[in-house]
């Protein structure tokens, strides 16, 4: 009797052990913790429109860790697939902290920089700010998960001066309606040259008559 009872109890044990084990297989996630993140905020608008070659301070963006286990978390830009607005360069932007590390639930202000280059085309631009954990392998390689946040940002760059504004309006009207009438923005591109060289300066030229 003793002997039978062991038996059903090995086979509970050994059912129960094989069902744990398919499960760590199947829900790896729900056995040992999931791991999230999240930000504080879906937009970012700057509302003062920016001029090239300045450097300015962006709105912090706050980094959540939604999941159940710690977890290291990295921010980067990217970009919608299609977009109206014009796209800025990963280059501009500098993020501190850059990487770092959060607990279940914890937070991080991560300060965001963007330097404009002197040659920053003016128009509306737009960009995901992107929070995203990662892994660290045996090996110490990091290695991205399937998973992120994002907000919103919009900003609006100006021309930095006249001569600036003249010449990206060129190039606009170039790009759009070229190589049809390409001749005749290039009369009105040097009419406007001659006007505001007329207008800002007051150049007279006179001739003197030899005695």
């Amino acid at each position: 009797m003793a002997g039978k009872i062991v038996k059903i109890i090995m086979k509970k044990l050994i059912a129960i052990s094989l069902a744990a084990i398919m499960a760590m297989a199947i829900f790896p996630s729900a056995v040992f913790g999931s791991v999230g993140v999240g930000v504080g905020t879906g937009k970012i608008q700057v509302a003062k429109p920016l001029k090239p070659g300045s450097v300015y301070v962006v709105p912090p963006l706050t980094v959540i860790n939604t999941g159940t286990e710690p977890s290291e978390y990295t921010v980067s830009i990217d970009y919608s697939g299609v977009q109206m607005q014009l796209k800025p360069s990963k280059e501009w932007f500098s993020f501190e902290p850059l990487q770092f590390a959060l607990q279940p639930n914890q937070t991080q202000v991560v300060q965001i920089k963007m330097t404009l280059p002197i040659k920053t085309a003016p128009g509306d631009y737009f960009a995901y700010l992107q929070a995203q954990p990662t892994k660290t392998a045996a090996t110490g390689r990091g290695t991205t998960i399937g998973v992120a946040a994002a907000a919103k940002l919009y900003f609006t760059v100006v021309p930095a001066n006249i001569w600036q504004g003249i010449y990206y309006r060129f190039i606009y009207f170039y790009s759009r309606f070229s190589p049809w009438d390409t001749v005749i923005l290039v009369i009105l591109a040097f009419a406007a040259l001659i006007i505001l060289f007329k207008k800002y300066f007051n150049i007279q030229i006179g001739v003197k008559k030899k005695l």
